[in-house]
């Protein structure tokens, strides 16, 4: 079971989950891991399936929820603000390099879906990580932007237009990450095989929590429609780099996010492109999760 952590944030506190490997010393220092996880996706879902299996295998894990989310701080609740993300990243290496039998040097961070570009993100700055890996990496800024119909400056306007009308009347409008129901989804023509798939691993008991809303505040727009996860990377992204890719492409664009990164990449060391996975399948189908973490081990134990 994982320790219970909280992370000092500013004026508010991150809520975290430390994993420890088996007979874990404090006397002996080990390399540690810090995992980001996707948008609307909280540290009991899919970064909890990735630390346990990564502290079994020897590594300390922590994963987080980020700030404005889940059982973390933070006002206005909901908010998706890629920005702040990187920076929950960077507040949760502080806390992990002042635990005893966690050697400061040796820290590692591992970004799945929008966490592995909000990891990229924050590598390139801050240097602390020593080893990135990715799974499913999203660009999310190229994401939204791809699905904008009349372009994301067209999108911007709306969204200008929606927070003045907001402030008016004193309430901000919060929108789903994902139809609640299967049902919902067939209503309005989401049929593809990754919305299905990701409906079922999110609003259904295989993978939902009570703590994950699938809400955020239509403000967060703006910012991710600005945001470039991938900007400078080839100068300042010099960390050894391990990207993951699940071989079906779909419509979420990890497979050309990845190819990108491992291209851009001025340090790139593995890529592994998961046969007959899709996106949401990396989430927690064990057959895949668990080619995933072997490849995640092999990388760790040789750059950290």
């Amino acid at each position: 079971m994982p320790q219970h952590v909280s992370i000092p944030r500013g004026p508010i506190n991150l809520a975290a989950d430390l994993y420890l490997p088996n007979g874990f010393d404090d006397s002996v220092q080990r390399p540690a891991i810090v995992l980001t996880t996707p948008g609307s996706s909280v540290k009991e879902q899919i970064g909890s399936n990735y630390a346990s299996r990564l502290a079994a295998n020897g590594f300390v894990a922590l994963t987080f929820d980020p700030a404005h989310q889940g059982q973390s701080g933070g006002d206005p609740r909901n908010l998706e603000d890629p920005y702040r993300r990187g920076e929950d990243l960077s507040y949760a290496i502080d806390a992990l390099s002042t635990i005893a039998g966690i050697d400061p040097n040796r820290i590692g961070a591992l970004g799945i879906c929008a966490g592995g570009g909000y990891a990229v993100h924050t590598a390139r700055t801050d240097h602390r990580i020593k080893a990135l890996g990715t799974v499913v990496a999203s660009n999310i800024g190229d994401a939204f932007r791809r699905f904008q119909p009349d372009g994301a400056a067209k999108a911007l306007d709306a969204l200008a237009r929606a927070r003045t009308e907001e402030s008016a009347r004193g309430e901000s409008d919060v929108v789903n990450w994902l139809p609640d129901t299967l049902k919902d989804a067939a209503a309005i023509g989401f049929t593809d095989i990754d919305t299905t798939q990701a409906i079922t691993y999110y609003r259904t008991p295989r993978g939902s929590n009570e703590h994950s809303t699938n809400r955020r505040l239509s403000r967060s727009d703006s910012l991710i429609l600005g945001y470039d996860a991938y900007h400078l990377a080839d100068q300042l992204l010099t960390q050894p780099l391990q990207v993951i890719i699940a071989g079906r492409k779909g419509n979420t664009g990890q497979y050309e996010s990845g190819m990108k990164l491992w291209e851009l990449a001025p340090n790139p060391v593995d890529l592994l492109v998961i046969e007959g996975a899709g996106h949401y399948e990396m989430y927690d189908e064990p057959v895949y999760v668990d080619q995933a973490v072997e490849r995640l081990t092999a990388f760790y134990r040789d750059h950290l």
